[in-house]
């Protein structure tokens, strides 16, 4: 690995790209819908159906994304008034030692995620109570692709996707797997930055996963303007 941050690596741009553009993407439309809705209803008594629906799909991939971001920007708080105790070889074993964990606890996340996701998509599940062993064996009698939201409406440009996920029948609304994608891929991204922030902390670039202090920053800021007055 050369001396060059994760994050600046050819992959590490990319996710950070997806990631930026997605949460900015998803504030608009989200902004967008409500707007919309808003001025509907007060003005004209109507509104956008599957306004709500999709509010709430959109709010929910803009956490998930916002997880992962949160790693990457290391805007987590924390405590560590304890670790602080300690000499920084101290810290950086114990740092590493919560990052271990941490990639357990996003590797469980995958899973469990994977598994959620896969029942809706026609994809198998995987074995093991824990940690994946393998691939179930698929059915027909599996498969779960026909499964639609409730209001949100298919839109025409999606129809290709019937003849592989519905057996050529048409969706009414829009397949649940579509929305749902955003569970395993934000864990996918969650155990990539903490993977990343665990390199950080074993090339000494940083000496724990706790980096953001909001109270202490906020008391500075206030120090800051006090001084310019």
């Amino acid at each position: 690995m050369s001396d060059h941050h994760l994050s600046d690596s050819v992959l590490g741009r990319v996710v950070n790209e997806i990631e930026e553009t997605a949460i900015a993407v998803i504030l608009g439309l989200m902004t967008i819908i409500t707007f919309i809705n808003v001025v509907l209803r007060y003005g004209f008594n109507t509104g956008i159906i599957w306004g709500l629906e999709a509010t709430t799909f959109l709010f929910a991939w803009l956490v998930l994304f916002g997880v992962s971001y949160a790693v990457k920007v290391t805007a987590n708080l924390g405590v560590d008034a304890v670790i602080n105790l300690f000499s920084a070889p101290v810290r950086r074993f114990l740092a590493l030692v919560a990052a271990a964990v941490f990639i357990a606890y996003g590797a469980l996340l995958l899973k469990g995620a994977w598994d959620y996701w896969a029942n809706f998509a026609n994809l198998p599940r995987t074995t093991g109570r824990w940690f994946p062993t393998g691939l179930e064996e698929m059915k027909r009698t599996s498969y779960r692709g026909w499964y639609e939201v409730v209001d949100i409406p298919m839109p025409e440009w999606l129809r290709w996707i019937e003849p592989l996920m519905n057996e050529g029948e048409e969706y009414e609304k829009i397949p649940r797997f579509i929305p749902y994608f955003i569970l395993p891929f934000g864990m996918a991204l969650l155990l990539f930055r903490v993977v990343q922030a665990t390199w950080r902390i074993a090339t000494g670039r940083d000496e724990n996963l706790i980096v953001s202090h909001e109270a202490e920053d906020a008391i500075e800021d206030v120090a800051h303007m006090n001084r310019e007055r």
